[in-house]
């Protein structure tokens, strides 16, 4: 133990020598430069003892003056030779010399934001700005009140250094002196390690060389990685704000706007133009305390002063914008969101003025790009300010290896749970936080989804811009998928989907052009009406176990014995008919809970893991081919494959009976707790024969009973056990099959488990005013024919459940795809004169043959009869 201390205490002791050495080469240079003051001094190293020399040989006092240079080489060497130092100390405004030799000494480099270099530095603080505005008060005449406001508000060094935290800095890290008694950023440039080994050769001689090269090194790596921080007081800040604001904003609105935008234009040059700026420079103080200004969403800040406010933040390190971030999550949800308002009416204004084309896109255009990276310090700031999930709340379980000869999909190579990636964002990465963790954000996910931006992105050139750039180099919108919605997000997947099948397509066929042995360039099915899973099943494990990649090919699905070539709309009926048949409970594999009407996972079906891997897959290829099934999953399904485990508030929409039940429990606070509940540590649940079946959820659990102290405990037992414990088995092997075709895919990354939801199961709002108005015509009809206005005129009139059929007959499904009935471009086109002939359909395009028949009622009957029989009939 003694040899420990003494060695912990070696680094301390040399440390305190370096800062002592440090201390009085400082001193050294101010007594060089500004000297003792004392008017008998007679130290030739004192500028005052030199003035008063020069003076006396009638020489300049200029002369007499060292330069800057100058001084800091002779006070090196008046350190190295012990050369005597006045006996008063400095008194120009300081009481002591250890003052930071950096803040006279001038760098070689142009000093950062410094416009106010060489000149007295004005600074606010709460008091200052009461006392002007009283004093302009007092005297009708507000001139030094708009003075002021335009020397602080127009210069970085004065608004930096205003407002702050008493005892605080303005440097990026939060100290005016770093480990070298310099500030960080500035004076670390101007000494070499050579000069500063010299400056400490006779204090560390009882240190090796090499352990002093090693401690420049790890003083150099420490100025690199300056933690950042606001140093703001932001009470203050706020209560002159309003003392301001409360003013008749006319009297100094204009100086006001104008010494904003010059100041943000200044800071946004730095940040473009000098590398490494922000470790300099505390550009936090300014950003922080201008997005307080409570007039920000008025025009003319709107127009003028936020645009360019949001393209410094946007050139600001991901460090900076978490701290944003973090500062932003203690505002209230009114003033976040007014925040966010104000960035979106900027981001939509920009959109409509901007007359984009396919020549000029959105992604160009660096006010847009700008406000979408501040959006996101809202959009993570609404996810900081909010409750989350901890981290045992992701799954980290890993499935167990299964016998292959059982379950050929268990050898499939995928990524485990516990090494999926969590974070696909630079802020979430910093701040260890994933929209996943968040249940209900501070605003709603749907706020930040910007339409304007959404209605004209041309998201195939996005998506191009996301797959081939370097990191940094372009813009792309699906790097902030937050101001996305879910029907933009959907068409990203598709060409990313797209692009993977067409490249299985070309090196097919690069094989067949060397002569390799090929397959198909399809994932072609063949499958019988009546053995639908099982060849399926047979089909697809065959696939896996030869090349799992064939998977990513477009499907193409041939009933037997059936004539007709797939070119979607076999595919959609395929999916209809195998999620109809495997989700019957007559099948056993998922269990109807009545309350909720949504189906779970048996947990003592009699199927194998491979029939739950098959059900995976055919989510995983529905997604892949852009397919809506007709699934009644509850909303935890998405959050487990999305990597999260299922918690007990999952259990709100999955069994409300129960939840209410446990949540009165966990509300209950009378001292006969036990008494009234009675409950040990157990639950029970009934098999697929309505048997109970009592488990225990931990170890003598049948003795332990829940009280007041563990019912929170108990209830995340009960949960975890319900929706992971007890089907375990199943669900791994339901993820693997999803996995198997969309862990490649930027699925995870661009949709949240609601959005997921949506992508694969389709909207339920059923607006058939949105179809009439997407459908296009064909054939010699227009809008305005008779035939089609009597067609939507019936179909308007139709309920629910017609206008179900009417999808099913003339797509093939009755799902609506994500974004609403508008994405389906539904065709009518004519299909000859008036006849008596049925109405029918070319599911896979989408396209209505109607009759031009000659009345509405001959249409309205021949129409409802054909949606009624279409199974099987009118379906091409």
């Amino acid at each position: 133990m003694e040899c420990d201390t003494s060695q912990s205490q070696q680094p301390q002791g040399q440390e305190n020598k370096k800062l002592n050495a440090r201390k009085m080469i400082e001193k050294y240079y101010h007594q060089l430069t500004k000297g003792c003051g004392n008017s008998d001094c007679r130290n030739l190293n004192c500028a005052t003892a030199r003035q008063q020399t020069s003076s006396d040989a009638n020489e300049t006092q200029a002369a007499s003056i060292l330069d800057a240079n100058e001084a800091a080489a002779k006070a090196l060497a008046l350190f190295k030779s012990r050369a005597p130092l006045c006996e008063k100390k400095v008194t120009h405004g300081v009481e002591d010399m250890d003052v930071d030799i950096h803040t006279a000494l001038p760098l070689e480099h142009e000093q950062s934001c410094s416009s106010s270099q060489g000149k007295k530095i004005m600074t606010l603080d709460k008091k200052k700005l009461d006392d002007i505005i009283l004093d302009c008060k007092k005297s009708g005449n507000y001139s030094n009140l708009k003075q002021t406001l335009w020397d602080v508000f127009s210069t970085p060094d004065s608004l930096a250094n205003s407002w702050l935290i008493e005892g605080s800095s303005t440097t990026p890290g939060g100290k005016c002196i770093d480990g070298a008694g310099t500030s960080k950023g500035e004076g670390s440039k101007k000494l070499t390690k050579e000069e500063v080994r010299q400056m400490e050769g006779d204090q560390d001689k009882d240190v090796d060389s090499s352990q002093q090269e090693r401690s420049m090194d790890e003083e150099e790596t420490e100025r690199t990685e300056i933690q950042p921080k606001c140093t703001l007081d932001l009470q203050s800040l706020r209560d002159s704000y309003d003392t301001l604001f409360e003013l008749d904003n006319s009297i100094f609105e204009s100086g006001l706007v104008n010494a904003l935008v010059m100041l943000c234009s200044n800071l946004e040059m730095d940040l473009k133009c000098k590398p490494n700026i922000t470790q300099e420079f505390n550009f936090l103080n300014i950003y922080a305390l201008v997005f307080e200004l409570p007039v920000l969403g008025s025009e003319a800040y709107l127009e003028n002063v936020v645009p360019v406010l949001a393209r410094g933040i946007a050139r600001l390190p991901p460090t900076h914008q978490v701290v944003l971030a973090k500062l932003w999550s203690e505002f209230s949800m009114p003033k976040l969101k007014s925040l966010l308002e104000n960035l979106q009416q900027i981001l939509s204004l920009k959109v409509y003025t901007g007359a984009f084309t396919r020549d000029r896109l959105i992604n160009q255009d660096e006010t847009i790009t700008s406000v979408t990276t501040v959006i996101r310090i809202v959009y993570y700031a609404s996810l900081l300010g909010a409750q989350r999930d901890g981290p045992e709340s992701w799954d980290t379980t890993d499935p167990e290896p299964g016998d292959p000869d059982q379950d050929h999909f268990a050898a499939a190579d995928l990524v485990p749970n516990s090494l999926r990636e969590r974070y696909h964002d630079p802020i979430g990465k910093l701040v260890e936080i994933s929209p996943l963790d968040v249940r209900i954000p501070v605003i709603p996910l749907s706020e930040f989804y910007n339409e304007p931006l959404n209605e004209t992105i041309e998201m195939d050139q996005d998506f191009s811009s996301w797959k081939t750039k370097p990191t940094g180099s372009k813009f792309s919108f699906m790097t902030h998928p937050y101001i996305l919605n879910p029907a933009t997000k959907a068409q990203a997947l598709f060409y990313d989907n797209r692009i993977r099948m067409y490249s299985e397509r070309r090196m097919n066929l690069i094989h067949h052009m060397i002569g390799y042995s090929q397959s198909p360039p399809y994932l072609k099915l063949s499958v019988r009406r009546d053995h639908l899973i099982e060849d399926a099943l047979v089909e697809l494990e065959v696939v896996v176990m030869e090349n799992p990649q064939d998977l990513r090919k477009q499907l193409v699905v041939e009933f037997d014995s059936e004539q007709g070539i797939d070119e979607g709309g076999l595919s959609k009926e395929f999916f209809q008919l195998i999620v109809e048949e495997m989700f019957n409970p007559d099948y056993g594999m998922f269990i109807l809970d009545p309350e909720s009407h949504t189906f779970w996972f048996n947990p003592t079906s009699f199927e194998t893991a491979a029939q739950f891997t098959l059900i995976g897959i055919i989510l995983g290829l529905a997604i892949y081919n852009n397919v809506i099934l007709d699934l009644h999953l509850p909303s935890v399904i998405y959050r487990k494959l999305s990597g999260k485990k299922g918690m007990f508030h999952d259990l709100k929409e999955f069994k409300p009976t129960e939840y209410s039940s446990l949540l009165s429990m966990l509300n209950y606070k009378e001292e006969d707790f036990e008494d009234v509940f009675i409950q040990p540590f157990q639950i029970s649940y009934t098999d697929l024969f309505g048997s109970t079946i009592t488990q225990d959820l931990c170890e003598g659990g049948e003795n332990r009973m829940v009280t007041r102290e563990n019912v929170q405990e108990y209830l995340d037992r009960y949960a975890d056990f319900l929706l992971n414990k007890m089907v375990e088995k199943q669900f791994l092997a339901f993820q693997r099959g999803f996995d198997l075709v969309t862990s490649e895919s930027p699925l995870n990354m661009l949709f949240t488990p609601t959005e997921l939801e949506k992508l694969i199961c389709g909207e339920q709002e059923f607006d058939f005013n949105d179809l009439e108005a997407s459908t296009e015509y064909d054939g010699g009809y227009t809008k305005d024919t008779p035939v089609v206005r009597w067609f939507w005129e019936t179909v308007h009139a139709m309920s629910l459940e017609d206008k179900r059929k009417l999808l099913q007959f003339t797509t093939g499904s009755d799902r609506i795809p994500v974004g609403g009935l508008s994405r389906l471009k539904l065709i009518i086109t004519k299909n000859g004169p008036d006849s008596d002939r049925l109405p029918s359909a070319h599911t896979c395009f989408n396209v209505l043959l109607l009759p031009e028949y000659s009345d509405k009622q001959k249409l309205a009957s021949l129409l409802a009869k054909a949606i009624s029989e279409c199974k099987g009939f009118g379906m091409l």
